[in-house]
């Protein structure tokens, strides 16, 4: 029973961690299985809550029965109170009391995202989950949703509200939102997560010491800059299908929300797409199965460097083509065509530099853009052979559209020096380095056996 408020102890209160430790630049280790004493929690649930003296202990106590009835192993609930004004700080404290293995947290400011990075930092616990207090989520996901986590097997996992087997109940406009949204994500960020805002989230602690920093938003944004990046980054992300009902005493406010959130989309696809964030230390190594090691002579990402490769290329010479007929309408064919494919073979080594071959931040930028315009050279060598060729060939001026289905042909031809030239010679293996340059770090870095789809330079 509920103590009466005016004997309930002040709640503890934690000071913020206003700038998390610095994250080492070394990469993840390997994935293992978690391995802690019994008295330690292995996992820590943490509630935000703001002006919810109405659901708290209700939802508290219920959240504590369920872990207390299901999970196998040692576990903790904190609360995490972003400034609320009504009596939830009270109730907090009571509860802080009353339950072992409850705990309150108080911050002075606002914001879903800085009250789980401040108590996600301050935890000890090598799983970190959150959920919303409403608890429209079904319990009965909790445990799929931590246990790849304790395994090994994945990095963060996620409730989704989306997947074919989730059963869920809500009005048709916040549906509409939910999945437009999602849509958006898919399109600017291509991001592969079903379900970015569902108030149901687990990370590994270990994960969380890297990708935290990385985080901007404070806010309702703060789920999805972290999927994002974890992502990009090649980590593992589990996904739960959930039963969840729709909460009709929401405060979320949708308009501002979205807003922000579409700011937020807008600053991580630029920071994405300038290489400005480190995501390099967030890779993992494979694991002890001897059938994840690389085998000697077989080119690493291949298949998925040529899918890359032809999407840019074909983007570019939609661009290409596009400043030529432009440029067309003011200068002679061969200015045009010089200037048109100059201008798209900067972005076309932009692009292939960082989607293609993985290569992040600013670091030789330069030098592969100078090796990309000498392979422009040889480009421009074919199409202005072709288009003189053409002028040599044809009795006056040839049609534009004749112009134009030549240059697509020596551009084809062209597209496949050019990706030959740029996977051996611009952006080359990590193999092919080891064997030009032979250092120890290089080669201390080859036996990592990174991912496909983590390494940074892997082509």
């Amino acid at each position: 029973m509920t103590a009466p408020l005016a004997n309930v102890v002040p709640m503890r209160t934690h000071t913020p961690l206003e700038a998390p430790p610095e994250t080492p630049l070394q990469t993840l280790p390997a994935r293992a299985h978690v391995t802690v004493g019994r008295s330690q929690p292995v996992l820590d649930v943490v509630v935000p809550v703001y002006n919810e003296e109405a659901d708290l202990e209700r939802c508290v106590r219920r959240l504590h029965d369920h872990l207390a009835r299901t999970f196998p192993y040692a576990f903790r609930i904190t609360i995490a109170d972003n400034a609320s004004t009504d009596r939830t700080p009270e109730i907090s404290a009571y509860l802080d009391d009353a339950i072992d293995e409850v705990i309150a947290v108080r911050l002075e400011q606002k914001g879903r995202g800085r009250a789980l990075r401040t108590v996600w930092s301050m935890s000890q616990a090598p799983v970190l989950a959150y959920m919303d207090v409403d608890l429209s989520t079904d319990l009965n996901a909790l445990l799929p949703l931590v246990a790849p986590l304790i395994s090994g097997h994945s990095d963060l996992a996620i409730g989704s509200r989306l997947a074919r087997s989730s059963r869920v109940v809500r009005g048709t406009k916040r549906e509409f939102i939910s999945r437009a949204y999602n849509l958006i994500l898919r399109g600017s960020l291509a991001a592969r997560f079903s379900d970015a805002q569902c108030g149901f989230k687990a990370i590994r602690k270990d994960v969380a010491e890297r990708l935290l920093p990385l985080v901007e938003d404070t806010g309702w944004f703060f789920d999805t800059e972290m999927l994002v990046l974890a992502e990009r980054a090649g980590l593992r992300i589990h996904e739960v299908p959930v039963d969840w009902v729709d909460d009709p005493n929401s405060t979320v406010h949708i308009v501002k929300t979205a807003t922000e959130d579409l700011k937020g989309v807008w600053r991580v696809g630029r920071a994405l797409a300038t290489g400005a964030l480190p995501l390099d230390r967030l890779r993992r190594p494979f694991g002890d199965d001897p059938r994840d090691r690389g085998l000697s002579g077989v080119p690493g990402g291949l298949a998925r460097q040529l899918v890359g490769f032809c999407v840019v290329g074909a983007l570019s010479t939609l661009v290409y083509l596009l400043l030529y007929s432009l440029f067309r309408l003011g200068t002679g064919p061969q200015f045009a065509n010089a200037l048109a494919l100059l201008l798209s073979a900067l972005g076309n080594t932009a692009a292939n530099r960082r989607l293609t071959f993985g290569v992040r931040g600013r670091d030789r930028a330069m030098r592969h853009q100078a090796q990309g315009l000498v392979v422009f050279g040889i480009g421009l060598a074919l199409t202005s052979g072709s288009l003189a060729a053409l002028d040599a060939a044809a009795s006056g001026t040839p049609a534009h559209s004749t112009e134009l289905a030549v240059l697509i042909a020596a551009n084809l031809a062209a597209t496949v020096l050019r990706f030959l030239l740029f996977r051996a010679w611009v952006f080359p293996s990590e193999s092919q380095q080891d064997g030009e340059h032979g250092t120890a770090t290089d080669l201390a870095l080859s036996d990592l056996n990174l991912t496909d789809h983590d390494s940074r330079n892997t082509r």
